[in-house]
């Protein structure tokens, strides 16, 4: 019977029903979290501010229908959890057992992977422009989206959704992925063999000569894989690089503490469900908890994340496939203006068609995206019997 209490107890993440409530605490939004260059800030303060200033507007709105659909993830996860019993915990712990170890015959130590991220990219080309703005705090846009905060504003838990990218990345590597506008990851394998490098050297080199030519300093991270190299990158930021050992205890080491949060993949209602259902904090606790994970998620979730816990991530080069789709899209204040609406319209279907030209692509089938003052999303697509080529 206390084996039963044990194994149901992990289950639940713990609740204080006896603190004061709090209701901005609940308040996740992108502002808040934590990020590159916030080290320090007082993320209840910050959440109180944001809860405060929003309330009322149609952003609160929003944040709270993605508040209740979160809580009803987690309760519904809650549900399933209660429903297992030690034996059937007992069963996925040695499927988990299972997995682990042929994820680890998996692990590829053979490449070096560089991932390099600009550094609060639309800040820093802003202040190039004006540079009576360095030092200061500042943030690119407007009060429907801020596209970057610089250092400054983000020690005041100013921050960003991420965009951006600059660089000349081929000399390093032929085949290396744009991520975004502002991020890229390069397989710096061979040019390091080639030219009697170390990658720690390959990143001190590419960082140098970003700022050369372009006046803008970037973050390097290297590790065995692009999962890592990612994480890697942020360690260090600003203007920094961290090189991660391609050894299995190095890896292992550095995977063990990390924050959940710090892995792409894993978003906010992710995070939620695996910290407040299972108590899962770190990649660590994915492989101590992974019996849990198999029970309650897909094959390919729980593979994923018992993956993380060893720190495996993509090694191979990607294969280069063709465009499936281009698009162009605008972020303007509130209207109900027709006429505006037309013209704006008009306006990206000239800037679509623009880029296709230059592109060399012809288009089949035409979809509409509109996001309301709601944050509504409605999407309206139309396919042709032909397929047109623009001239």
């Amino acid at each position: 019977m206390e084996k039963e209490k044990s194994e149901k107890s992990i289950c639940s993440g713990d609740i204080d029903h006896t603190e004061t409530p709090r209701p901005w605490q609940s308040f996740h939004t992108v502002y808040t979290n934590a990020k590159a260059g916030m080290d320090g800030v007082d993320k209840e303060k910050v959440q109180r501010i944001v809860y405060d200033m929003s309330k009322g507007s149609k952003y609160f709105e929003n944040e709270e229908r993605k508040e209740a659909f979160m809580r009803q993830k987690i309760d519904n996860m809650r549900a399933q959890c209660a429903k297992l019993t030690p034996t059937d915990i007992s069963q996925y712990q040695k499927v988990a057992d299972r997995r682990i170890l042929e994820l680890e015959t998996k692990r590829d130590l053979s490449r070096i992977w560089l991932h390099v991220d600009m550094d609060a990219f639309y800040a820093a080309v802003e202040t190039l422009s004006n540079p009576s703005l360095k030092g200061k705090p500042m943030a690119v846009g407007g009060m429907s989206m801020i596209s970057t905060a610089n250092y400054e504003a983000r020690r005041f838990g100013v921050r960003a959704a991420m965009p951006g990218f600059i660089a000349f990345f081929q000399t390093y590597d032929p085949n290396f992925m744009a991520a975004s506008l502002d991020e890229a990851y390069l397989d710096i394998t061979d040019v390091c063999k080639e030219r009697s490098m170390t990658s720690g050297e390959i990143a001190k080199e590419l960082r140098t000569t970003i700022f050369e030519e372009t006046g803008l300093t970037c973050s390097a991270g290297v590790g065995s894989n692009r999962l890592l190299a990612k994480v890697c990158s942020d360690i260090n930021k600003p203007n920094g690089q961290f090189v991660l050992p391609n050894d299995r205890m190095a890896v292992m080491t550095f995977i063990s503490s990390l924050p959940i949060r710090k892995i792409g993949g894993i978003g906010k209602v992710t995070e939620h469900i695996l910290r407040d259902v299972l108590g899962i904090n770190t990649c660590e606790d994915m492989l101590q908890k992974g019996g849990l994970l198999c029970a309650l998620f897909s094959r390919s979730t729980a593979d994923f994340f018992l993956s993380v816990g060893l720190g495996l991530g993509q090694t191979e080069i990607p294969q280069v496939r063709s465009r499936k789709s281009i698009s162009n899209e605008r972020t303007f204040s509130s209207t109900e203006d027709e006429a505006s609406f037309d013209q704006k319209l008009a306006d990206l279907a000239e800037m679509l068609s623009v880029d296709m030209q230059k592109e060399g692509l012809s288009g089949r089938t035409l979809t509409l995206k509109l996001k309301t003052t709601t944050f509504e999303v409605r999407t309206r697509a139309v396919t042709l019997t032909k397929v047109y080529l623009l001239k």
